[in-house]
């Protein structure tokens, strides 16, 4: 049997759009503090402090045993990178996670950041991952589909070259950081549960240059690419509402 959806109250999407502006202003506070030189541990630090400053609590440190408030990724890391003393350098891409819980709800959001110059490819495919979250979104609205949100995403980075990773997706969040339903990046449009006003989905594209098969390292958390190429990944904590999709988290 399949786990209820639970809708929000415009209320809660209220709160959660509070939530959701928290994980914006860090992650827009961190993005300006990526540059060749700094470690992903000092990232860490930035945003544990500004999630006390904004009392919120984060949401990944502690779940599932998970040791940090942040998941950095590092060029060909997909998801689950934990921070540490590396230094980033110039050339690389760093994909930053994060959300926190505020007044009983969560808000989840990621970006993707060049480090100083990138290469062409690494240009590229953040802007694409970027451009297919965008068109998920669009795709987030009461009547269609959930794998209406599936197949924009997929297509757009398809038509690319790239590829779509497929152990990880998206995600229902509220009370919970996960609830149902699943969200996969890859899809048939049409099909999945029927999109309806209340819904809060967390929208997230992880995408690779290369393959998109994925192996997961033996700290049992950082997921890489299984060919060593890049991967980006982009998220939005996104209500379905009366009057179409509302991004909570942004700023």
């Amino acid at each position: 049997m399949k786990e209820a959806i639970i809708l929000k109250s415009p209320e809660e999407i209220k709160t959660m759009r509070r939530a959701g502006a928290i994980v914006a202003e860090v992650l827009a506070l961190l993005k300006g503090k990526v540059k060749p030189g700094v470690t992903t541990l000092e990232l860490e630090k930035i945003a544990e402090e500004e999630t006390k400053k904004r009392k919120a609590l984060p949401a990944f440190k502690g779940y599932k045993g998970y040791p940090y408030c942040l998941c950095t990724s590092i060029n060909e890391q997909v998801v689950h990178g934990m921070p540490s003393k590396r230094a980033l350098n110039e050339g690389d891409i760093l994909s930053v996670d994060f959300g926190v819980r505020f007044e009983g709800f969560y808000g989840d959001s990621a970006i993707t950041v060049p480090v100083g110059k990138v290469s062409k490819d690494a240009e590229r495919l953040i802007r694409v991952t970027e451009e297919s979250l965008g068109k998920a979104i669009e795709a987030a609205r009461a009547g269609n589909r959930l794998y209406d949100i599936s197949s924009a995403v997929q297509t757009h980075v398809e038509s690319h070259g790239l590829s779509v990773v497929r152990e990880f997706v998206g995600h229902g969040i509220g009370r919970e950081l996960h609830e149902p339903p699943q969200v996969p990046n890859f899809g048939i449009p049409g099909q999945g549960v029927r999109l309806k006003v209340g819904m809060v989905l967390a929208i997230e594209p992880m995408i690779n240059v290369g393959g998109w098969a994925i192996k997961v390292l033996g700290d049992g958390w950082t997921a890489v690419t299984a060919d060593g190429s890049l991967s980006a990944h982009f998220e939005h904590t996104v209500a379905i509402t009366e009057d179409g999709p509302l991004v909570l988290s942004a700023l």
